[in-house]
């Protein structure tokens, strides 16, 4: 049984389908590119998944049970933690904060037992500052956990959003474009660290990304969208040569 399963989803704006008869399979364990022009669905993609839309019409299965109708903090409970294109994190607060917020999603003490700091509380806190610590040293961040988020370098908030959404403890792990602004050392860092914390942590990845090189270097399978539709999926080598693709990015070398 697939993790992810996507039948026949369709979403329509104000008449307009921005997403047709979507289909999508991803099996535990694998890394997975979801690619295509500007403009093709992709993010109205990601957003079906995780709830930001719900549905027109079809089925999103994760896990084996329905994730239509939940919300996105439902979602991510269940197991499905994303980043955004654009970087979404909590800009005020410290690095640690952000990735303790993250954890909370975990936490077992109750409403009264944070209000007056009681019972498990203090227990449990710990224990969280102690794996956020943990987890921000893995992203070498751990040495600007009390920093302000957003005072941190653009490739350094894109190590902590993803150290933020594993902090959520996820089974899939959507990445939205996270090579967005990146120069090529740092694209090429962020290609290691995707390998690496997919076999760390015993992810299954579904990535999103422009930059051709480091999908065809990481993605084991590939699902290609055009104007909301799948056009093509396969291997990486299978995508470079399929004549479909290549018309779609405009004769743009895939490489």
């Amino acid at each position: 049984m697939a993790l992810l399963k996507v039948t026949n989803v369709s979403k329509v704006f104000g008449g307009l389908k921005a997403v047709s008869d979507f289909d999508v399979a991803i099996e535990k364990g694998e890394l997975v590119g979801l690619i295509g022009p500007n403009g093709a669905g992709k993010t109205t993609a990601f957003n079906l998944l995780t709830g930001v839309y719900e549905p027109t019409t079809g089925e999103i299965e994760f896990d084996g049970k329905s994730m239509i109708g939940l919300k996105p903090y439902q979602i991510t409970q269940r197991g499905m933690a994303r980043t955004f294109q654009n970087i979404r994190l909590f800009a005020e607060l410290s690095v640690l904060d952000n990735v303790k917020i993250a954890y909370h999603f975990h936490v077992k003490y109750g409403i009264l037992e944070a209000v007056f700091r009681m019972g498990r509380y203090h227990k449990e806190e710990a224990e969280l500052e102690a794996k956020a610590i943990a987890l921000l040293k893995i992203f070498k961040l751990d040495d600007k956990k009390d920093e302000i988020a957003k005072n941190l370098p653009y490739g350094e908030q894109r190590r902590l959003e993803i150290a933020r959404a594993l902090a959520a403890q996820p089974k899939l792990l959507l990445l939205d474009e996270p090579a967005a602004g990146m120069n090529p050392q740092e694209t090429q860092e962020l290609m290691k660290m995707i390998k690496w914390i997919r076999q760390e942590f015993d992810l299954t990845i579904l990535l999103i990304e422009h930059d051709m090189s480091l999908v065809m270097n990481v993605c084991e399978r590939i699902y290609v969208l055009e104007y909301g539709s799948i056009i093509a999926q396969g291997i990486p080598e299978e995508i470079k040569n399929n004549p479909r693709v290549i018309e779609a990015y405009l004769g743009e070398e895939v490489e």
